[in-house]
């Protein structure tokens, strides 16, 4: 199982990222998928989740409205498209496979002026 997280980076508060996860190494198609993130200091908490055919979708309460998470099951990728950012998004980033515990290497992004 591999998970390559990328698209992270500096942004000024209320810029937007799109962050992507390329997966490989199992059934793409017959997984949720996760993404979370851990800041500074904190526990990893989970911020958003899909279905295996990306009907169905979670978000945390902290960014609901701001957020919205999609999949290609094509091309093996799940994407977390970032909005309104705040400083208190700062993170870095990780996606996950429902039910696995297989983590990449996660992707930074920091909001900041």
């Amino acid at each position: 199982v591999q998970l390559v997280e990328s698209g992270g980076g500096l942004v000024q508060p209320g810029g937007s990222l799109r962050l992507s996860c390329a997966a490989s190494g199992f059934t793409f198609s017959s997984y949720g998928m996760n993404w979370y993130r851990q800041a500074p200091g904190k526990e990893r908490e989970l911020v958003a989740r899909i279905d295996i055919i990306g009907r169905s979708t979670f978000y945390a309460a902290s960014v609901k409205d701001r957020f919205t998470i999609s999949r290609d099951n094509a091309k093996n990728t799940v994407y977390l498209q970032m909005n309104s950012l705040k400083p208190e998004d700062t993170a870095v980033y990780y996606c996950n496979a429902a039910g696995m515990n297989h983590w990449g290497k996660g992707t930074l992004v920091t909001v900041s002026s």
